[in-house]
């Protein structure tokens, strides 16, 4: 598939690691998203109204964000082969009891615990970076999180159709835990299986944890400022289900909230402060310097990359049933385009970025996106479905073939903290979702596609500014040794 020509069909070395780790993120994605086909049968189990269906989809991005980072920082010191298996593990104990939930308040609990497993994605970007090669990383890379990506809509087509094979009125459980029971079953097969390095390879560590390192006086206060939105985005939920919106929680719990993301901010600052102190007072080596700049503009385009498609596909199918009156049935088989797309979109972006340069092509992808999402919002009922369909897959196509080109470049930028950056990265996809997402319970479809094109377009901008990766990074071992 490669101008190395991978082998896709070994299931040996690298090529073998690459499939053990899709495998893994497929998993972690059926879990995650597990309840969504489910939905109808899950409200008529517990009698839900709208709002408290609404609120089930909101808990279930909420943990994601802090736990994207706070994955990143274990993957880069306990490795992705320990790491993956865990959270497999303790993800399919929590599936478990969310097929078991008997009230809805056990519902709202575990589903808010089982976002943590959409960290998942973060450890295999670590465990891909170190088994290929730059020239090969970004479509293994797009390959991993493509194929991976895939669990949601597998989850789509599957369980309804398994909840109907276990029958009664308790089938959705069974499927739901159905999910669970694989990847635990998962868990012990990775964590025997799979290796955190080559043979003879050093699996590089950060010095300290606790937060990201930075190598320059700027960039303390850049890391700082990039922080602030990922706790905006909590916040921002934490209003969704407070009283002035959906009125899950009250007004005390949710003040209560807020108060803790600011501590929590407050905290997270003084362990900046306390893993780089040392830049205020001395010159970093230049061997371990990088520029957090290439992070900021990495986390911004997947913002609009990963944070565009998951607010497109939560609105689509509702989008062309009203816009073509369509049954509910057609609607989702339609918009469960943009979500098929991955299967190719992103090896392919991160195939082109290791063929005709990354920033190049990064650059090129988010101005198809900005157009593409420009296209949507002219889409009226007066458009043939077709036509509909074709600009949908060809914007879903650039969105997700740019998710391959930040990925392509994420492993690139300093070897030992790949976990972290892309953890960061990972939590802004979610940080972008919560924002379109908001936008979007405020304005017309057409109107929510121009402020996504708006957005793209600022992230175009962004780019310019990146240095295209040299294509090899260094470290020093224990000993000396570069």
């Amino acid at each position: 598939m490669s101008e190395a020509k991978l082998n896709l069909f070994s299931f040996s070395g690298k090529i073998r690691t690459l499939h053990l780790t899709w495998f893994a993120f497929f998993l972690s994605f059926m879990v995650w998203f597990n309840h969504a086909p489910l939905l109808a049968a899950i409200q008529e189990t517990f009698s839900l109204s709208k709002q408290e269906v609404k609120a089930l989809l909101i808990v279930n991005v909420a943990l994601t964000i802090p736990a994207r980072i706070i994955i990143g920082m274990l993957v880069d010191k306990y490795g992705p082969r320990l790491i993956f298996s865990g959270l497999l593990f303790i993800s399919s104990i929590i599936c478990f009891f969310f097929a078991m939930a008997d009230s809805y308040q056990m519902l709202l609990a575990t589903r808010f615990a089982l976002g943590f497993v959409g960290a998942g994605f973060v450890i295999g970007i670590r465990m891909i970076g170190e088994w290929f090669p730059a020239r090969q990383v970004g479509v293994a890379e797009g390959i991993y999180g493509g194929w991976g990506n895939f669990g949601s809509a597998a989850s789509a087509m599957l369980l309804p159709s398994l909840a109907l094979m276990y029958g009664g009125e308790n089938g959705w459980r069974y499927a739901i835990a159905t999910t669970g029971a694989v990847a635990l079953l998962y868990s012990f097969v990775y964590f025997k299986l799979a290796r955190n390095t080559p043979k003879g390879s050093t699996y590089f560590k950060p010095k300290k944890t606790g937060a990201m390192e930075v190598t320059s006086k700027g960039d303390f206060f850049f890391y700082l400022l990039m922080n602030i939105p990922m706790y905006a985005a909590l916040a921002v939920l934490a209003w969704k289900l407070g009283p002035a919106n959906l009125n899950i929680i009250g007004a005390v719990p949710t003040d209560s909230i807020y108060l803790g993301l600011l501590a929590l901010y407050v905290y997270q600052t003084s362990q900046v402060w306390r893993i780089n102190k040392h830049v205020f007072s001395e010159e970093v080596a230049e061997i371990h310097r990088y520029k957090f700049k290439q992070v900021a503009i990495l986390d911004l385009a997947y913002f609009v990359t990963f944070g565009s498609e998951l607010a497109v596909v939560s609105m689509l199918p509702l989008f062309f049933k009203d816009t073509f009156d369509l049954s509910l049935v057609q609607a989702g088989l339609l918009a469960s385009g943009f979500a098929f797309m991955n299967l190719v979109a992103r090896p392919f972006g991160g195939l082109f970025s290791d063929k005709f340069g990354r920033k190049k092509m990064l650059s090129i992808l988010i101005t198809g996106l900005a157009v593409g999402y420009l296209i949507l919002g002219q889409i009226t009922s007066g458009w043939p479905v077709f036509l509909a369909v074709i600009a949908t897959m060809a914007c879903s196509f650039f969105v997700q073939a740019g998710e391959g080109a930040v990925f392509a470049i994420v492993p690139l930028v300093k070897r030992r903290m790949t976990g972290q950056v892309a953890g960061m990265a990972g939590a802004y996809g979610n940080v972008g979702a919560v924002t379109f997402l908001t936008v979007f319970s405020f304005v017309s479809p057409q109107v929510f596609f121009m402020v996504i094109a708006g957005a793209a377009l600022v992230a175009l901008i962004a780019v310019q500014f990146l240095d295209e990766p040299k294509g090899h990074t260094a470290e020093v071992m224990e000993d000396g040794t570069v």
